[in-house]
């Protein structure tokens, strides 16, 4: 989705940065730590190397592939994160299972956060920041507090100092990470509200959770109806409840006001096609080196 590939390319800079001999960062004294810090950076995969010391040893490759699967579809919706060792060389802390999966998809480069020296409080306020930002989607602001978990050993009641909001409050995003990617990436995208989330979450099948987002979408239903699309759902009343017949398959469709809407943003027609689950592709024509590059300046934008 559109949104989420934005987000992703504007750490191709700070990329370029970082490959820089001259701006070798290695601590927050360094020149230019203050743009990595806190920051989304794109990373080739073949700099980064698993930390020796993992406890994790062995990955379903089932899952993995289904995994490598979405990002093709969506790209990396959560970024990994890795610590500097050395000139362009990282060591990852956190996310192995979106490294290796981003491997099969056969990707080039990872959207990371990158840890170096000495950080942690200007991470803190680095995150602390963000999240105070009026422009940042829910999902972003749930990995914001994440990584305070992960990165800083924060707890919840912490982080509610820290950031001035209720534990309660913090607790609802954290939950929006339990959501299949799909449903993750249609929250970022503003196709659905976290109201929305925040009533899907309650189901564990991650399919029939991807069902009622299709069904929230086509039907364009309220918060207080996916509420109670969810409360049926739990009551064996719907066809993807483990209760009752084999689900009935929807059939999704891109209606002519979306098409209008891709071919007037991009100035080309754009060609979509959805399947028979709700996943699909999109794909957009140009003609030459300079409508192309055209195009990868709406996408940065």
């Amino acid at each position: 989705m559109a949104k989420a590939v934005k987000k992703q390319a504007l750490g191709r800079g700070l990329s370029a940065l970082l490959k820089d001999p001259a701006n070798d960062i290695q601590s927050v004294e360094d020149t230019n730590a203050d743009k990595v810090v806190g920051n989304i950076i794109e990373l080739e995969l073949d700099t980064i190397q698993v930390n020796p010391f993992q406890p994790r040893t062995h990955f379903n490759e089932e899952t993995l592939k289904e995994l490598a699967t979405s990002i093709k579809e969506l790209g990396v919706i959560q970024p990994i994160t890795v610590r500097k060792l050395d000139f362009n060389k990282y060591e990852l802390i956190s996310g192995e299972r979106r490294l290796r999966a981003s491997k099969l998809a056969g990707l080039l480069t990872i959207p990371a956060y990158i840890r170096i020296a000495n950080d942690n409080e200007s991470l803190v306020m680095a995150l602390v920041e963000n999240i105070q930002r009026h422009d940042l989607d829910p999902i972003e602001i749930a990995m914001s507090y994440q990584r305070l978990i992960d990165e800083i050993q924060l707890t919840q009641e912490q982080m509610s100092d820290r950031v001035g909001k209720k534990r309660s409050t913090i607790t609802n995003y954290l939950r929006l990470l339990k959501l299949d990617p799909i449903i993750q990436s249609g929250i970022r995208d503003g196709f659905i509200s976290m109201g929305h989330g925040r009533a899907i979450i309650n189901i564990e099948d991650l399919e029939a959770q991807t069902d009622i987002y299709h069904k929230i979408i086509l039907d364009n239903l309220s918060v207080r109806e996916t509420e109670a699309l969810v409360k049926a759902y739990h009551e064996g009343l719907l066809n993807n409840t483990p209760a009752s017949a084999p689900k009935k398959k929807i059939t999704y469709t891109v209606s002519d006001s979306q098409r209008k809407a891709f071919t007037e943003f991009f100035g080309a027609k754009v060609d979509v096609k959805i399947a028979a689950n709700g996943k699909g592709k999109i794909n957009i024509p140009f003609h030459s080196a300079e409508d192309l590059e055209r195009i990868i300046k709406l996408l940065n934008t």
